[in-house]
Formats: structure tokens, sequence, C-alpha cells
């Protein structure tokens, strides 16, 4: 690749520093979200498993000898390891001879069976999560709000400038893919599309070999579609497949495709916030479902941006598929994590994020403005109601995220409203 033409990630420090601290780096994450480009920009050397040159003779050639495609400037990039999983051991071993740091970048689309790999890599190969695009990468946010100042109760008063509900339904639809930033907003939702149709038609046979129900597989997809960023279980899943499609799937079926999509990285839920608070309420422990992209959920629902127009409910659990997309990517840039919280008070935070010391700040997302007052009162009567109980740990920080604010500020009762186009890390 041309390294001038390479557009900077936010996870870019993280590769920096794993590479100076360990002998490999695994980036992991779903396709088509720059893994490649990242690594082959933190690289000198490269090799492509997935290349199809030659009847795919790098892949004939590592699964003859894996140890010979280690051979090269590092760090070396090994593209799509999982394509010949024993590459794992042979890279372990390398580190483990020499002990050396940063000596390889392995990429991969897809978690494989772990049958042949005889080591873990703990303490040699380091993993690395990456995203598609959050809206600070992509150039679609203005980044004057830094997420980590923020959760540090540390930011101004800052105009940030009108935006389009149109606007932010294109950014929607669009998603953070590399390859689509430039797409146009009616034909971006097609690339999507197809790429479900090639993960699902191609990526979930090779996976393991084992040959699945794609029809049931799509069905599955629709029906999580249908509650992005909800805690539907799986008999909602269940029962929403059947009433919606006239299908029926069995509960080992559904755990069995929600594995596989894991393992595709097609899917990235958001964890409950679970004892961090400390009180006596007994919390839920159910993870709130994402799509890695909300692209992906606007795809299988056929939500063109005339249609989320005309419906503003969807476009708001999208609207905050999206936000939570953009808060993890930034949370994870400073060590700090994304939950949810629900507890069986009927108690509810969209977005939690917990700072390394233990603080944390609690988020409530809303697309306009008009809701910003009913938010912010949410989020007091919660921390307060934390305050008053025994043990109970209540947010440092509270904020109000929106869709359509033209400006970030401190309200007089010390809550935060902050646009996410003005949020970066």
């Amino acid at each position: 690749m041309n390294k001038k033409d390479y557009k900077p990630r936010i996870v870019d420090k993280k590769v920096k520093e794993y590479l100076q601290t360990f002998g490999a780096v695994c980036i992991e994450g779903p396709k088509w979200c720059g893994k490649t480009w990242t690594s082959s920009y933190h690289s000198n050397s490269e090799i492509k498993l997935g290349d199809p040159a030659g009847n795919f003779q790098n892949r004939q050639l590592a699964q003859l000898a894996p140890e010979a495609v280690l051979e090269g400037e590092n760090p070396r990039l090994i593209d799509e390891w999982q394509e010949v999983p024993p590459i794992w051991d042979a890279v372990r071993h390398k580190v483990d001879q020499t002990g050396e740091k940063g000596q390889f970048i392995l990429t991969g689309s897809s978690t494989p069976n772990h049958k042949g790999q005889l080591h873990s890599g703990a303490g040699r190969i380091a993993k690395i999560r990456m995203h598609p695009m959050s809206l600070y990468e992509s150039g679609d946010s203005s980044g004057k709000i830094s997420l980590e100042e923020l959760c540090n109760d540390n930011i101004k008063v800052t105009m940030t400038g009108d935006i389009k509900l149109t606007d932010i339904i294109n950014l929607v639809v669009r998603g953070g893919w590399p390859g689509n930033i430039n797409t146009p907003a009616k034909t971006a939702g097609i690339v999507a599309d197809e790429y479900l149709k090639a993960i699902i038609d191609d990526d979930a046979h090779r996976l393991d070999g084992i040959k699945r129900n794609t029809a049931k597989m799509n069905l599955l997809l629709r029906s999580l579609a249908r509650n992005e960023s909800t805690t539907a279980s799986k008999a909602v899943l269940k029962k929403d497949i059947k009433e919606i499609d006239s299908a029926d799937i069995d509960d080992n079926t559904i755990s069995d495709y929600l594995n596989v999509f894991q393992r595709l990285f097609l899917i990235d839920n958001q964890p409950p916030f679970a004892t961090k608070i400390r009180s006596s309420v007994r919390v839920k422990q159910a993870e709130k479902r994402h799509f890695a992209d909300p692209s992906l959920a606007c795809a299988l629902l056929k939500a063109t941006p005339e249609k989320l127009l005309n419906d503003l409910e969807t476009l708001g659990f999208l609207f905050e598929a999206l936000c939570e997309r953009d808060l993890k990517i930034y949370a994870e840039s400073f060590g700090a994590k994304l939950y949810h919280y629900q507890d069986y008070k009927n108690r509810e935070i969209d977005a939690v994020i917990e700072m390394t010391d233990g603080r944390w700040a609690a988020f409530e997302i809303k697309l306009g403005a008009n809701q910003i007052d009913t938010a912010a009162s949410n989020l007091i009567k919660i921390r307060d109601e934390i305050a008053a109980e025994e043990d109970g740990v209540p947010p440092s920080v509270l904020c109000v995220l929106c869709g359509l604010s033209t400006a970030a500020y401190k309200r007089e009762d010390g809550v935060y409203v902050v646009p996410i186009t003005a949020l970066k890390d």
C-alpha cells in the first residue's frame, strides 16, 4: 500500500504500543472494516493467505510449510491467518525462539476452531479488536469534544454547528465501512446487503466446514435487526421469527447460529453493567444486541433513507446503535469499557462507560433535542437513587448524547449535552 494514502484510525496507537510490548499482534474484526490497511500501514513486509493468485499459492505454501511464510522484514503481516490455523503455532514458536518484540501482525475476520492449535499464545500474541470506522475517523464528526475529557468532567461550552435529520439517517445507512465512506446514501445500503449475502453464503460454511440452513440463518439475522439495541432474549428471537415469518427454529439452532455470527464478528453485543455499581439492587444480566455496524441492520430491514424518515421509532434504535458503536471505539482508546444498565426496579441507562479507576459515566442517547429534558431528568433520578442506596456508587458524569443539538454544553443541573457529530476519543 501507499502509506501516504492511509486514513488514520484510532486503533493505530494501540497497535504501536502492542508491537513494542509483544512478539506478535493479532488484529481481529469484521471483514471490510480496514484491518488489512491498518496492518499493512504498520508492517514492513506481508503475505496474504486469501490472495487467489496462482490458484491460492500463498495458502498452499502456508499449509505445506507454515514456517516458510514467516520469512520477511519485521513487522511481517500475515493477512487472514485463520485460512491456515497452524500459522498461529508457527508464529508463537518463532516468537519464543527469538524473543524479539513486534515480529508479526496477524489479521483475522473470523475465529477458527482451536483444533490443531496447541497453545493460546498468551504472553506472545496479543489480540486487538478492530471495528468499522467511527464518525470521527470517517470525517463526519468534528472531534471538538473528547470522550475521555468528558468522562473526566472537563469540557467547555462549544458550538458544534447545525446537523440535519437527513444527515444522521445517511450516516446510519452508510455505516462505518472504509470502502463505503464516499458512496451515495441511496446506494450505500446495497453494499451492506451484498456484504451479508457473501458472509452467510460463503464464510459461514468455510468457518468450520459445517453446512447450515442459510434460509434460517437469514431469518435469525432479520430478527436480530428487528431487535437491534434491545435486550431481546433467545426466546423472544424465536417467537419473533415464528410470528413474522411463520417459520420454526429450535433453541439449539439459534445458539449455534448466534455463535457463528459472533465468530464472524457480525454481532458485537453490549454487556450489562453487572455488579460494578455495588448496590443491593438486583441487576439484569442480558446483553444489549448490536450488529458490528448499524448499516447491517438497515440492510436486513430494507431501511432506506426515505423509509427511516417516516419511521422515527426504528431510526431511534438505529441511531442508538450508531452512538454505541462510536462510544465503544472511543472508550477502548483510553482503556475504558462500554456497558448498559438495567435493573429490576425498571431503571435503565443506555450506555455506561467505566474508567480504569472504577469511576463511571452514564449516557442517555436521544435523536432529537426535544428529548433532552426528559433524558436528563431520568439520569439525575437514577444517580440520586443509587447514591441513596447502601454501598451504591453513583455515576461521576451524566450526559445526554444526541443527534440534533447545535452545541456541547453543561446544563444548570450538571448534565452534559453532546452531539455525536462532535465527539472523538
